[in-house]
């Protein structure tokens, strides 16, 4: 099973570790095909890149993965279009949000939880391992 991850990058890496971890756990599962948006200075790796290449990069890792399952905690505009994507492209798709006082999960987001093709979980710390395997089973 081919997996396509999404977290933020340019709007704020402050939720990195969370996405390491995720990403270790995927990968129990199967190719992980942006592993490096897990990576520290995930940004450096794509220097060489123009953001056209990166964006048809990552369509074609859309088209070809299997799922995808997104960090969608910290607000991206990255993170919102992969996911509108995905929904075009009638993958299984899984949000996972991680609430904190003051926040609230966009309603794009949220709303579009079906319980079908997109879910919508809220996790703490590591809650989000049996999540991610109730989702890949």
């Amino acid at each position: 099973m081919k997996i396509y991850f999404c977290g933020s990058i340019r709007a704020g890496r402050q939720y990195e570790r969370v996405y390491r971890e995720m990403v270790d756990e995927l990968k129990k599962y199967g190719p992980v095909l942006t592993e490096h948006v897990a990576y520290p200075n995930c940004e450096r790796s794509e220097v060489s890149l123009t953001e056209k290449q990166i964006h048809d990069r990552d369509v074609r890792w859309l088209e070809e993965c299997d799922v995808v399952v997104a960090e969608v905690t910290q607000p991206s505009l990255g993170v919102g279009y992969e996911i509108a994507r995905a929904v075009v492209m009638n993958k299984r798709i899984l949000c996972l949000y991680q609430p904190s006082e003051g926040a609230r999960l966009s309603a794009m987001i949220r709303g579009a939880a079906n319980e079908t093709s997109i879910f919508v979980k809220n996790y703490n710390d590591n809650e989000f391992i049996p999540l991610i395997h109730d989702f890949l089973q």
